[in-house]
């Protein structure tokens, strides 16, 4: 290991200073033969360690104290390398280069395998931050856009993310490659959860439901890698105002630096008294929140962002209880703080890093009734990757590591007015996690992607090791055939750990096989997917504070088919996708006494989403449409588990936005509407603790909180310099 370090140190050290000549200054472009500009091409001087890389502009700049003849050297994966003579004497060089593609390049093929991909269009961009906007009755959620599309089932209680007949804990989110703790704002049961960021601080979204990369961890089911915006384009104000909320933002844009400023507030109490709703409200949901991102150029390539936000929310609902009491009211507190920073910059020799920081506390204090709960979270992770790009002409490297330090305490209180009976449990995590991966061509039609990851948890006193592997075949000049196979592994879910420290990795073996054709705004993408579980978190449901019951002897699958098809062309200002996902699984895990259909898994889902441009009304509508099969449940007065069966799951939600000058300002009116045929779906159902006289246990369906969704907001962008154009479709 020692040596290794010294190896790296001394490949990425610089070495200015060492000769008395003076500096030779190498500055240029590189193209392509078509004329276009190539980032991250490999510049140095041949024997020294004297080069950089190339920028998203294509161009290059750095100085050398070496004099006389030199040899510069060009590489990049899928192009040939090139040499070039110089006569280094003191004057500037100024170049122009052109590198030509290797004979077996693969152009346009990448492996796909599992993933969504937003913001890179080669591979298959599904969802960008203008459709998550958009998307009918999501209303701007980054998890309620992506429940559109096929993988995922909608659990309407809950609102997140469940994949392939995963729970909703087994698929983590990144921010900038980083592990994001608490992604979802506090909820209480059958009160469904949004995510805590807002989809305008994304440049683009990776959805993984599964096969991904070895760089990322602790999801027995999928990831999702949130990429945010570097500069901001321009100095601007911005204000919201809405029947929901109120929010205000500030940016400042200098050469290489930007800042932004926002703040919201929310206040459901008008909205609740107006429009009908299925639940009371002891208090309407309240919320404020604050945010600060900081974002700086350093050199040609490099970039410092430093993103930091705060959030407070309260609410208390009276529902329906099967108990005599008929109701049960349910408060919550929740105050959750978040900052990230990130660095990335090319390096020498082809290198590059991206590291960062992350912390995190969150602290949620939920009373049911006269019971109280309150949990504290507080986490710091860290991360360093180095990537060369230009190992080889077929080939890069990926090397980094991972780090979290988290503490979790829990305070129970049987009767939340009298402290002297509270209990508390906590404990402590330190984890380390290492990988290295590379992306490679073994011929004109064949790439690949190879990893490995391996973790270590101080808690659980335990490592896993986890291979990954990847495969892409290109069977035409728009169509590939890609598969994946890994390892993956996950903690038990916190919960878990505050009962029983001393479980294990819980474990899920991926293997996927994928079709994709992309061409002319058409993509068509079908998938099928095996995923075994073992070693999963058992205890008894009828004791579940009594750690001598836990143990992991759960295990589980899920297999089955995902297909996509999105047409972005074929109507003139119509773009749509449809998505089918087919899911058989079946798992014993928690408090299951036998092997069923999880509560949360649906056979099929459907999600038809449509957006329509008129140009003559500067409006864009938009219109989803999803569809559930029956879920399961366990039903108290029939024999067996989980044997319930619930009624289908369909929606139909509308929205509008509507371009236009307020007062000489770029302004959109947004209308939204969810559920617009007022369908009542059933989640579920609550079951009295003990039968009746008749031997029958009574029960009440869990429902949502409301109908319909009503939502209408006004968004003003003031002082732009380029406002949009309110006769062109958004972008």
């Amino acid at each position: 290991m020692k040596r290794l370090l010294l190896s790296l140190f001394l490949l990425l050290a610089p070495t200015a200073g060492l000769y008395a000549q003076s500096a030779t200054n190498l500055s240029g472009i590189v193209r392509d033969a078509a004329g276009q500009a190539l980032p991250g091409v490999n510049v140095f001087l041949r024997g020294t360690f004297d080069g950089t890389s190339t920028d998203t502009l294509g161009t290059f700049q750095f100085e050398t104290q070496q004099a006389g003849a030199a040899t510069l050297v060009l590489s990049l994966l899928g192009y040939q390398p090139q040499e070039l003579p110089l006569t280094l004497n003191g004057q500037p060089l100024k170049l122009s280069l052109k590198l030509e593609g290797t004979p077996h390049a693969l152009g346009s093929v990448v492996v796909t395998a599992g993933a969504f991909e937003a913001s890179d269009e080669k591979r298959s961009a599904a969802l960008n931050t203008r459709d998550i906007q958009t998307t009918a009755g999501a209303l701007a959620d980054v998890s309620g856009a992506l429940n559109t599309l096929p993988g995922t089932t909608r659990v309407g209680e809950d609102g997140m993310l469940f994949v392939r007949g995963g729970a909703a804990n087994e698929t983590k989110v990144y921010m900038d490659g980083l592990p994001v703790q608490n992604f979802y704002a506090g909820s209480v049961p059958a009160v469904p959860a949004r995510g805590r960021f807002s989809p305008t601080l994304f440049r683009g979204t990776v959805f993984s439901t599964g096969g991904y990369s070895a760089l990322y961890g602790q999801a027995l089911s999928g990831v999702l890698l949130l990429n945010s915006t570097d500069l901001s384009q321009e100095t601007q104000t911005g204000v919201s105002v809405s029947n929901l909320f109120v929010g205000a933002s500030r940016t400042k844009r200098w050469e290489q630096t930007s800042l932004d400023v926002s703040a919201d507030y929310t206040n459901l109490m008008p909205y609740t008294g107006l429009m009908p709703q299925n639940v009371e409200w002891v208090q309407a949901p309240r919320s404020g929140s604050g945010s600060v991102k900081l974002s700086h150029r350093t050199g040609q390539a490099g970039m410092l962002k430093v993103y930091g936000t705060w959030s407070a929310q309260c609410l208390a609902i009276r529902q329906p209880s099967p108990e005599p009491a008929g109701q049960q009211t349910v408060a919550l507190r929740n105050g959750n703080g978040y900052l990230n920073t990130t660095f990335r910059s090319p390096l020498r020799r082809g290198w590059s890093i991206q590291t960062g920081i992350a912390l995190s506390r969150d602290d949620k204090d939920v009373q049911p009734d006269t019971l109280r709960l309150r949990t504290l979270e507080q986490a710091l992770v860290g991360r360093v990757v180095l990537t060369n790009d230009s190992a080889g002409s077929r080939w890069n490297l990926k090397l980094g590591v991972e780090g979290l330090g988290q503490q979790v305490t829990q305070q129970y209180q049987p009767r939340a007015t009298d402290a002297d009976t509270r209990y508390e449990t906590s404990f402590t995590e330190k984890r380390a996690a290492s990988f290295v991966e590379s992306d490679f061509q073994l011929s004109d039609r064949l790439a690949g992607r190879v990893g490995g990851r391996v973790e270590y948890s101080a808690l659980l006193d335990r490592v896993n090791a986890a291979p990954r592997l990847a495969l892409a075949y290109q069977t035409s000049e728009h169509s590939s055939v890609s598969g994946a196979y890994g390892r993956f592994y996950q903690t038990p879910d916190n919960s878990l750990l505050l009962v029983q420290p001393n479980l294990r990795f819980e474990q899920a073996t991926h293997s996927v096989l994928t079709y994709q054709y992309n061409h002319d705004g058409k993509l068509l993408q079908a998938e099928a997917y095996h995923k075994t579980y073992s070693h999963l978190t058992r205890y008894d449901g009828q004791d579940m504070r009594n750690a001598a019951t836990y143990d992991n002897g759960g295990t589980g699958y899920a297999r089955g088919l995902d297909v996509l098809w999105r047409d972005r062309k074929t109507v003139k200002n119509l773009e749509y996708w449809v998505s089918y996902g087919f899911l058989d699984t079946r798992r014993q895990y928690r408090a299951d006494p036998v092997s069923a259909v999880p509560t949360f898994a649906a056979r099929h889902n459907v999600s038809v989403v449509g957006k329509y441009w008129v140009p003559k009304l500067n409006t864009l509508f938009g219109v989803t449409a999803s569809y559930g099969s029956p879920r399961r449940y366990h039903d108290l007065n029939q024999e067996g588990y989980n044997q319930g069966v619930l009624p289908t799951y369909q929606d139909v939600s509308l929205n509008a936005s509507y371009l236009t000058r307020l007062f000489g300002q770029f302004t959109i009116v947004h209308i939204s509407t969810s559920n617009v045929l007022g369908r009542q779906n059933v989640y579920g159902y609550r079951y009295a603790s003990t039968p009746d006289a008749s031997g029958q246990f009574n029960r009440v369906a869990v429902t949502p909180t409301a109908p319909r969704m009503l939502f209408v907001g006004v968004f003003v962008s003031i002082n732009k310099k380029n406002p949009g154009d309110v006769n062109e479709r958004p972008e």
